[in-house]
């Protein structure tokens, strides 16, 4: 996890210009910051002390200079076959490089060799790493975070993911996610082949995540998505094991959670927040959530609780997020009945994890300087998923539909997660964790009607942004006390439900 930073002008720029963006970032690198500058192109970073950058090969330049790159993710899971630098994939292929890069990057590299420098900067197709970039007059700007960036003064904009800059060529897509044309066959497929292969994907996602670290952090739920990444960790790795769960007093996810870690024998850390420290907590959640949608905000909160205390204990930690994406975990999907409607819907959110899921559990880990991996979003394990049938991803149970049939289905009896884990209702975490029935409850009664209906006119005509609920007009607010510019606002991703 690192900040980066970088920026290209028509004369010579100053380290102090990028110097100032990562200024802004220094909870993404809270140790030590690194700026390559020549002529007009300087990129630069925050990252880790100089002896872990020293196992990191993709944070240094060529032998002669003449070529330097910053990157926020780790070489071991971009390119976990060739073990090869960024620099030397560049320097033998050119851009085409990125066409092979797994995994979550996002990275900005000056080229130095011809007399007009190169910047090329580029973003997984997910989306999991952050980049932001501000076009101005003869200057190019780019940031790993939009708070970096808001004192220039212009509109910021998401660098696209799956897309990589080129100053000669501009941007250009290389990568995105698709509904795979060849899908399983539901009748003549064995399952338990199915099974198998889903097991396989995410066992051996889990044990790239682990490339590194002697003991990991565990977000435990209490659901089945981090339960079974939880589960995988304790079968195939002797990495010391810490888990850690938080909720208000008596919510579902700690108790649930608590039994996993007795299950699995992890050295477990709970946490009970108060309402008193969520309402407190919120100005920070949103300034390094950098977002005001509602469902967002309700579930960093606790994120950012659990974050905190487990960055007090390991330097990563392996979650569950992606598994709902992949499998159909969400309670609306069970609405669409269209199989290849579902399939367009799933896609659609798996492109949206970038500034909705993806976005909490960057922004939270890192306002504690912990780095988190999300083992499900491997990309032959999403590949493979998005083959499965509908049919098998939402089947009718006994009383209601069940949602990530086959995933529970694989691990049912072949993890040491307990089955009535496996099979526990799906809760948005939030629920689970009790924060959201907490919050919902504090912001109704936080303004009159009447007053609602001004503030949401007035900021509509204002800053052409519309409030749809009580708690959203709450986040907003606060929101706008960071980010007070209204282009800021709509580069905010947002639910269509609330």
């Amino acid at each position: 996890m690192s900040a980066i930073a970088g920026m290209m002008g028509k004369k010579t720029v100053e380290n102090n210009d990028v110097s100032g963006l990562l200024s802004k970032m220094k909870h993404r690198g809270p140790e030590k910051e690194r700026v390559f500058s020549k002529k007009n192109v300087c990129i630069g970073h925050r990252s880790l002390t100089d002896l872990e950058l020293q196992k990191r090969k993709e944070a240094f330049g060529n032998h002669d200079g003449s070529i330097y790159v910053v990157c926020d993710g780790e070489m071991g899971q971009m390119c976990p076959e060739k073990k090869r630098s960024l620099l030397d994939l560049y320097e033998q292929s050119g851009t085409d490089f990125v066409k092979g890069l797994q995994g979550p990057f996002a990275f900005l590299l000056a080229d130095y060799r011809q007399e007009e420098p190169v910047l090329v900067a580029a973003r997984d197709y997910l989306g999991a790493k952050p980049l932001y970039y501000v076009e101005e007059k003869n200057k190019l700007y780019f940031s790993s975070e939009m708070k970096s960036l808001i004192s220039l003064d212009k509109e910021v904009h998401v660098f696209p993911p799956g897309h990589y800059f080129h100053s000669e060529e501009g941007f250009v897509e290389f990568d995105e996610v698709e509904t795979s044309s060849q899908k399983i066959n539901g009748h003549n497929e064995n399952i338990n082949r199915v099974e198998k292969r889903i097991r396989g994907y995410l066992t051996e996602s889990v044990k790239t995540s682990l490339d590194g670290p002697k003991e990991v952090g565990l977000m435990l739920s209490g659901g089945l998505d981090s339960s079974l990444v939880a589960g995988i960790v304790k079968e195939i790795s002797p990495v010391k094991r810490k888990s850690f769960c938080v909720g208000s007093p008596g919510s579902q996810d700690i108790l649930a959670a608590r039994e996993v870690a007795e299950a699995l024998d992890t050295e477990h850390f709970e946490y009970e927040y108060t309402l008193g420290e969520m309402i407190e907590a919120l100005p920070k959640v949103i300034y390094f959530l950098e977002s005001f949608e509602p469902s967002l905000v309700r579930s960093a909160v606790p994120n950012y609780f659990a974050f905190k205390m487990a960055s007090e204990h390991v330097d990563l930690v392996l979650s569950g997020e992606g598994a709902d994406e992949l499998f159909s975990g969400y309670d609306y999907l069970k609405d669409i009945m269209d199989p290849q409607q579902l399939d367009e819907e799933l896609i659609r959110v798996i492109n949206s994890l970038h500034h909705i899921g993806l976005q909490r559990g960057d922004r939270m880990s890192a306002a504690h300087g912990i780095e988190v991996r999300t083992p499900f979003l491997d990309r032959e394990l999403m590949e493979y998923a998005l083959r499965i049938p509908v049919k098998w991803k939402l089947k009718q149970g006994k009383e209601a539909v069940i949602e990530k049939w086959i995933l529970r289905k694989a691990f049912d009896g072949k993890s040491q997660v307990p089955s009535d884990i496996i099979w526990r209702d799906k809760q948005e975490f939030s629920e689970g964790s009790g924060a959201k029935d907490c919050i919902r409850d504090f912001m109704a009664g936080s303004v009159s009607d009447e007053e609602f209906t001004e503030k949401q006119q007035r900021i509509m005509e204002k800053d052409d942004i519309d409030i749809r609920s009580k708690e959203e007009l709450y986040y907003y607010e606060i929101f706008k006390k960071f980010y007070v510019d209204p282009r800021l606002a709509r580069q905010v991703g947002r639910w269509e439900t609330i």
